[in-house]
């Protein structure tokens, strides 16, 4: 069948994309940036439709001849005071797309809604569900709390805290109720439902069959990771300074970490129903899935993260279109290296270069710079990158923003999402000389204004010996990260 597929580089539609191919559909996958998508997918059966919903009536038609249509659109990570609007506008949008095609089902993935009192992002959640109720074709929900698998905000949030804190004082929302489910039962639910008629304007929470406290799932997952933990609740913790608690101890940014506090005083717990029995899907324990979110992680096959999203971050989807560096009023640290020896260890190392690995030299000053963006409410190192040996455009690695990763024509270049006084770009491009190859190392920084410059010429001596030290490092072509 013909599927349009919304929010296609998310996590859960990244998730989504193989399964659906491999049962043998058809999919027309919306995306804000087609260049981004297309680089990581190439399948003829995968068509790309570059739409941005939160414009007003975009000059867009989709084919008519659509059977399903997923809306996996969310605006939580964004910001912190409109995003239920951006929310709302985005529904009303796909709508008017929707609507001339004949599409025969609408699938959402929304929030569980059962308490009294709601978080402004659930009562976003609901708040699109009515809009999508009005559209043409019959809607069906899925009402999810925390996801759990690689890459996932939650699962991320909830690794950061157990790795990094053996003692933790925490706010009393840890006591709060919730009913996680797996990521890959997520996806059977999300397949299972298709074209199912008795689903149709229907809605069903879907968790696993377990009700856990955040407290009792940190200690869970210290368990399996054969750590001791130990966690003291405070009551007196306000919900601004748990947002700072959870911004500065994970790799969470500050708007969604004071979205998720918000929404984690809010019990989310299933109503009963027997939606997997009749899709004979066989519900993972919290335990278990956090065991296959390692598997993954440990093999590195982690397809996709809330990382790598653009809402994880303030830098435009724009910025995908400029792939070449700007020349006029900027500062350069330009260096270049000979070296004679095959061309695949160094751009090995290149496309290695961060989370894990580091940046080959002076990683404490690295480590240092991320502490500091994070002071001034930057995004810092935590994000690390999802996978230690690939990259794709758009992908997040640590305080920066993949625009270009090209292996073929030996490129790499990055965009800081770092608070900076101005743009800043670090490009990396290997040529061939004669018999051997030049690497080039570029440093541009493009400053606004007195303090722009200022930044620029107070950073230079430690630009010089940092940028210095890691192209000689990554010239040699030996694993070197220090």
């Amino acid at each position: 069948m013909n599927i349009l597929l919304t929010g296609a580089n998310g996590y859960i539609g990244e998730r989504l994309i193989p399964v659906l191919l491999e049962q043998g559909h058809t999919l027309y996958c919306c995306v804000r940036n087609k260049s981004r998508f297309i680089a990581s997918h190439s399948d003829e059966r995968l068509l790309t439709i570059e739409i941005d919903f939160e414009k007003p009536a975009p000059d867009v038609k989709l084919p008519i001849a659509i059977d399903v249509a997923y809306y996996l659109i969310h605006s939580m990570s964004d910001n912190t005071s409109d995003f239920d609007e951006a929310e709302a506008a985005c529904a009303k949008n796909f709508i008017a797309l929707i609507n001339p095609t004949s599409t025969k089902q609408i699938i959402y993935m929304s929030g569980i809604s059962n308490a009294d009192a709601l978080s402004k992002h659930l009562n976003s959640r609901l708040q699109v569900e009515n809009i999508l109720s009005n559209a043409g074709a019959p809607l069906t929900v899925l009402r999810a709390a925390i996801i759990v698998g690689s890459g996932s905000a939650s699962f991320e949030i909830i690794r950061d805290l157990v790795e990094k804190l053996p003692i933790m004082v925490t706010p009393k929302w840890l006591n709060t109720k919730c009913q996680p489910i797996a990521i890959r039962n997520v996806v059977q639910f999300l397949t299972g439902i298709l074209l199912k008629e008795n689903t149709f304007n229907k809605n069903f929470d879907i968790g696993a069959s377990e009700v856990l406290t955040y407290k009792q799932m940190l200690l869970q997952y210290a368990a399996i990771r054969g750590l001791k933990r130990y966690i003291y609740t405070l009551p007196f913790m306000t919900p601004r300074i748990s947002s700072y608690w959870l911004y500065f101890v994970t790799s969470t940014s500050y708007p969604l970490a004071i979205n998720l506090v918000n929404s984690m005083k809010v019990d989310v717990i299933c109503r009963p129903n027997n939606l997997a029995e009749e899709l004979n899907i066989e519900l993972l324990s919290y335990k278990q899935a956090v065991q296959l979110a390692f598997e993954k992680i440990e093999q590195n096959l982690v397809l996709s993260s809330w990382k790598d999203s653009f809402s994880s971050s303030r830098t435009p989807q724009r910025l995908m279109e400029y792939i070449q560096v700007p020349e006029f009023g900027c500062f350069k640290d330009e260096k270049k290296r000979m070296f004679n020896t095959d061309a695949s260890p160094v751009m090995n190392k290149i496309w290695s270069i961060g989370g894990k690995t580091g940046w080959y030299y002076g990683n404490i000053l690295w480590r240092i710079r991320g502490f500091m963006d994070k002071l001034v409410g930057g995004v810092g190192l935590r994000r690390g990158r999802t996978n230690n040996t690939t990259i794709d455009a758009g992908d997040a690695l640590d305080f920066w923003r993949v625009l270009v990763a090209d292996k073929n024509a030996m490129r790499l270049l990055l965009y800081a999402e770092m608070k900076l006084p101005g743009e800043a770009w670090l490009e990396f491009q290997i040529t061939p000389v004669e018999d051997n190859f030049e690497l080039k190392q570029t440093a541009t920084f493009r400053p606004k204004g007195v303090w722009g410059r200022l930044y620029w010429y107070g950073s230079w001596p430690f630009h010089y010996f940092i940028f210095n030290g890691m192209i000689n490092k990554l010239s040699k072509g030996k694993e070197d990260k220090n």
